[in-house]
């Protein structure tokens, strides 16, 4: 979900219009009233080239732009509402803005990283074409209130976003689920053969941790959707706004209640980029297992060819590139969600300097989730292929119906550790003959507990295993269609 746009940039020698290269002239003159950039002629000299090009973030905060445009009307509104800005002032800057946002869309607007950063850019360009009704525009509002709402703005529109790429993996993961409700495959505990399970139940597990990540982020959503606009530049404005009619022009739930957290929190960017980790640490696990599963020691599934790649030396190799990329990209966001804890776990009140760094962690986790749930989605939906034998026959080994016989002789009388012992000497017996224990005849079984009845066989088979969990939660093909079910009809309406 690349958000930033195509920009033309003034070329420095020649004034010939370059894509995508951002402008390196020499500081602006003083306008009018004194002032280069966004601030007062209280500098006696401009700052460095290396200076300038070390605090500018225009470079990568231009995609706050439409974010940015959005809060400049609504503040510009609201100032006409209270009689701050005249109604020609207002009028003024609505065209303006209407022109910027159609001069980004087209790629023609002229970024200049003189400017500093998005906010600047927009507010001279406006000056240029409305005049004085450009300067007003800032009347009861600074940077800092400004790019927090900027930033709350676009972030809820990429949670809004994220959310519909995860419920297209969930609904990819239930279909999946519902195909293989009766499939029989190992369960495993520290990667070794435990209980037959089925495989739908197997990733209605990963589908059930999805759901909570998709809960997370609609909680996550909440507290981003307040308004820290009217703030000011951390003590609130002395002209008499109406911040609550900006919040409801912007969709926003409710105001940030104090000026100086409004302006200075970004508790909201670091929630949302632990909920983030989490949702990648999910795909990450998930993404091993297709590792592991479609490898020929395993052979449970073959990803389709589009989602793999070749070796450069060795033909024969079909190697699962996608999962294993997107398990590698999991590490990129946790280390964005640290990079998010260490810059804020100092800072003194108010805003200060070093949030420009939230940005770039912020934006890349974005693009790395949309990426990586688009593509997981696809996969799920149209690129895994089940062995169905191969899975049923991994599941016939390393004695995976153990537990259904202890629980046959508890039935019977057997206190459970009686049981758990008989069947462990049984299993021993039956590895030192090279058979599982439902190839052991009856009287063979009778020897470790005369709780043994003809009718134990009926227990030891695979289907019969996952058949008895038959309860909510379990893995019983009938639960296994119910949980698919109460799934589906959790996910949001498309």
């Amino acid at each position: 979900m690349q958000a930033s746009c195509p920009v033309t940039i003034v070329g420095k020698r020649s004034g010939r219009r370059k894509k995508n290269v951002m402008s390196d002239t020499s500081p602006p003159s003083a306008s009018a009233d004194g002032a280069t950039g966004g601030w007062s002629g209280r500098f006696s000299e401009p700052v460095t080239e290396r200076v300038k090009r070390f605090t500018a973030s225009v470079a990568f905060d231009r995609r706050l732009a439409d974010a940015d445009i959005a809060g400049s009307l609504a503040h510009a509104r609201m100032l006409a509402a209270a009689g701050i800005l005249s109604a020609q002032d207002a009028s003024d800057i609505e065209r303006g803005l209407a022109t910027i946002s159609a001069e980004i869309a087209a790629g023609s607007f002229e970024w200049s990283v003189d400017l500093e950063d998005v906010h600047l850019n927009i507010e001279r360009r406006l000056t240029a074409l409305v005049g004085d009704a450009g300067k007003r525009l800032h009347t009861g509002r600074s940077r800092n209130d400004q790019v927090a709402t900027d930033l709350r703005l676009w972030l809820r529109g990429a949670i809004d976003a994220i959310a519909t790429h995860l419920t297209a993996l969930r609904r990819a993961l239930i279909d999946l689920a519902e195909r293989h409700a009766d499939t029989v495959m190992p369960g495993f505990t520290h990667l070794q053969v435990a209980q037959p399970v089925t495989l739908g139940h197997h990733l209605l597990a990963y589908e059930a941790m999805f759901a909570r990540d998709a809960e997370r982020l609609a909680d996550c959503r909440r507290r981003v959707n307040r308004l820290p606009l009217g703030s000011a530049a951390l003590a609130g404005t002395s002209f008499p706004i109406d911040r609550a009619r900006v919040a409801s022009e912007l969709g926003f739930e409710a105001l940030c209640g104090n000026s100086l957290d409004a302006v200075s929190d970004r508790d909201f960017a670091i929630e949302f980029a632990a909920a983030a980790a989490l949702l990648m640490v999910h795909q990450s696990r998930f993404c091993e297992e297709l590792v592991l599963w479609s490898s020929p020691r395993f052979g449970f599934v073959e990803l389709a060819d589009r989602f793999c790649t070749g070796s450069s030396i060795m033909p024969q190799k079909k190697n699962p590139d996608v999962p294993e990329l997107v398990r590698g990209k999991s590490g990129r966001v946790i280390g964005h969600l640290m990079a998010l804890l260490v810059l804020m776990k100092a800072q003194p009140l108010a805003y200060n300097k070093d949030n420009q760094e939230d940005k770039e962690p912020l934006f890349d986790t974005v693009d790395t989730l949309v990426d990586t749930l688009a593509i997981m989605a696809d996969l799920v939906a149209t690129g895994i292929g089940v062995n169905v034998q191969r899975m049923r026959a991994a599941a016939s080994e390393g004695f995976a119906t153990a537990t259904d016989l202890a629980d046959y002789l508890v039935r019977r009388g057997a206190p459970f550790r009686d049981a758990h012992e008989a069947v462990a000497r049984a299993v021993r017996h039956a590895e030192a003959h090279g058979v599982d224990l439902a190839q052991l005849p009856v009287v063979e079984l009778r020897q470790f507990s005369p709780l043994v009845g003809d009718d134990v066989h009926q227990m030891l088979t695979l289907e019969g295993s996952v058949a008895s969990r038959d309860h909510p939660g379990g893995t019983a093909p009938a639960q296994v269609r119910a949980a698919a079910a109460e799934a589906r009809r959790a996910l949001p309406a498309a």
